[in-house]
């Protein structure tokens, strides 16, 4: 006696092995997250003088509280060294500030902004630096001055005079009605995040390495030579549009000196994350691992594939049974 195989359990068969695919391919080749600061920036040039009236804003890209640890020109209002950046969707949320800058015109006027911030996860401790250019608004609007009350002299009585006849009694002219002043509608947050017009660098803190990645949104290739305290000196090279990194054993103690053409960067000292086992190596916490593991990751996604085929060969097949 020949029993076939039951079709509904053909299509579960069929079906567990394209989920395991894709469960495959979704865990293992998700890209990595980019924590940043989103900056936004806006002008406008105070008319009859050389003065440019500036408003930046900086929100986080990530859903937990950042560090300010760079403003560059200097601070702006809120935007400090050492100011709490709130987490993405916190309703204390954005840092802001204004400040005047002067300059000849407007081809001379220093239009950018850089910050740096730092975020804490499970063994991992990252930070990024962006430079932002603030979007030219033309004249800045005036504020119509506010024009005070007519002060009333104080009233004297008249001199007793005899009754005399009144004349008729003229009924009081209405003022016509004043128009309250327009209402100036807030600006909506920008969608997107700015393009950065400068380099951007990213390290990362493991309890095993030190991973520095350069991100080069301009049109020329960027040389930067990492020199250690201890060890060999590493150069990354990144061409334009591209994205480069190199990596450092990490240790206590080291110390890494950035230098090249045009760059002004300060030492990155090495900063052991918190929740690092001895000899137990740095872990990925909450954030999805990269670099020299993706060949790894890879693997383990190819494999689950080849499962994913498997089983779906062994579902076509039908099961014969002999019987007496």
């Amino acid at each position: 006696m020949i029993r076939p195989k039951s079709p509904m359990r053909r299509a579960i068969a069929i079906a567990a092995g394209a989920l395991i695919g894709a469960a495959g391919v979704m865990a293992f080749a998700a890209p990595a997250s980019a924590h940043h600061p989103e900056i936004y920036g806006k002008y406008c040039l105070v008319k009859g003088s050389n003065n440019y009236e500036f408003t930046w804003t900086v929100y986080n890209s990530e859903t937990i509280p950042g560090t300010i640890t760079k403003v560059l020109p200097g601070a702006v209002g809120a935007i400090q060294v050492g100011a709490t950046l709130p987490a993405k969707g916190d309703p204390s949320a954005p840092l802001s500030g204004t400040e005047t800058r002067t300059a000849a015109n407007s081809q001379a006027l220093a239009k950018n902004l850089t910050v740096e911030a730092q975020w804490k996860r499970d063994k991992r401790i990252i930070t990024e630096e962006r430079t932002v250019k603030a979007v030219d608004k033309g004249f800045c609007k005036k504020t119509p001055p506010t024009t005070p009350p007519p002060t009333t002299p104080p009233t004297t009585a008249p001199p007793t005079t005899p009754p005399a006849t009144e004349p008729p009694t003229t009924p009081p002219t209405t003022a016509p009605p004043t128009t309250p002043p327009a209402t100036q509608t807030p600006e909506p947050t920008p969608s997107a995040t700015p393009e950065p017009v400068e380099p951007v660098g990213t390290y990362e803190f493991t309890c095993d390495e030190v991973i520095i990645t350069v991100e080069n949104p301009t049109d020329e290739t960027v040389s930067i030579v990492l020199t250690p305290n201890e060890g060999e000196a590493q150069t990354l090279t990144v061409e334009p549009g591209k994205t480069g990194s190199v990596t450092f054993p990490a240790k206590e103690g080291l110390v890494i000196t950035p230098s090249g053409d045009g760059i002004d960067g300060d030492p990155l000292a090495y900063e052991k994350p918190e929740d690092c086992t001895p000899g137990g190596g740095g872990g990925e916490g909450d954030l999805p691992l990269t670099g020299a593991a993706a060949g790894g990751i890879a693997a383990g996604a190819v494999l689950l594939l080849g499962a994913g085929v498997v089983l779906y060969i062994v579902a076509r097949r039908r099961r014969v049974t002999f019987t007496a």
